[in-house]
């Protein structure tokens, strides 16, 4: 979940602030080198940083569902001996998850 603190380290990296219950009102501004960003900066970069995240989504959904390194070296293994039977299983598998979190177009 996007926050202000993210979108302020995003959009002045490097500064030095403070900031009390994610409240821009709450702002201590240390950087006199680095301008503060306004209200409306923060704002946007807000925008910016929650699209991110949605257009991200599916990875994080997939990720725990996919079938382990392990399993995939335990296929590989195999289908370099001539057994593909492990591969394919582990193919379908991500293939399903690939098809239950589709990637957004």
């Amino acid at each position: 979940m996007a926050s202000i603190s993210q979108a302020i380290f995003e959009l002045r990296p490097g500064a030095s602030w403070s900031l009390l219950d994610e409240d821009y009102d709450q702002l201590n501004w240390k950087s006199s080198d680095i301008a503060k960003p306004s209200r409306e900066e923060v704002a946007a970069q807000l925008l910016v940083i929650q699209q991110r995240e949605t257009s991200t989504a599916y990875q994080r959904d997939r990720q725990p569902e996919y079938p382990s390194l392990a399993t995939f070296a335990d296929a590989y293994y195999w289908a370099q001996k001539g057994d593909n039977t492990k591969m394919d299983e582990y193919v379908a598998a991500c293939d399903a998850v690939k098809a239950k979190y589709p990637k957004p177009e």
